[in-house]
């Protein structure tokens, strides 16, 4: 069985989703759950789900806190799951092409630091772009710039708001992400 960690910084909804995806499945299975916010909701999702977690500084991470954890633990895949700071090299070079996240805009166009969430979306809406969607990519050493593994574009309409757009992509997100996981492992 394959072995699945998950990083995250805030709700959850996206690790919730994958979860629920692999409860009872004999290919794979959420084996933790790391946050580097002591009070991120996900972390009260793996309590609820019986996953275990535990949260982390950027300093601890930066010194190997994930990478000897995840190595200890045999994880086959990461998952960035809203997770907001650049990855370190050192996770990176120990688990090659096994790093993915998913960014709420088809790439390249709305990525790079500082472009997440609302953010995002407000952009879409200000560049008056007519669809938006979601990339899921492997992690490298830039944000938001690792291989294209699966892209979903979805129509914005001029009278959405950066709300509805959020919603169109949010659906997105949950009904490919834990697919693409899936096919990867």
């Amino acid at each position: 069985m394959k072995k699945i960690a998950i990083i995250a910084s805030g709700n959850g909804s996206n690790a919730e989703e994958i979860i629920n995806h692999f409860d009872g499945s004999t290919k794979a299975k959420v084996l933790t759950i790391a946050s580097n916010k002591t009070d991120a909701y996900v972390l009260e999702r793996a309590k609820n789900h019986e996953i275990p977690f535990f949260s982390f500084t950027k300093s601890e991470m930066e010194e190997g806190i994930l990478e000897k954890s995840f190595l200890e633990l045999g994880i086959d895949l990461i998952v960035l799951a809203g997770f907001l700071l650049k990855i370190p090299d050192g996770l990176i070079k120990k688990f090659p092409n096994r790093i993915i996240n998913i960014h709420p805009a088809l790439l390249p166009k709305f990525g790079g630091k500082g472009m997440y969430g609302m953010r995002v979306h407000e952009a879409v809406k200000e560049k008056g772009e007519k669809e938006t969607g979601i990339t899921i990519h492997y992690v490298n050493e830039k944000y938001d710039d690792g291989r294209v593994i699966f892209q979903e574009s979805v129509t914005v309409l001029d009278t959405d708001t950066p709300e509805d757009i959020a919603n169109k992509v949010h659906a997105l997100e949950y009904k490919y992400f834990p697919k693409v996981i899936e096919s990867l492992l």
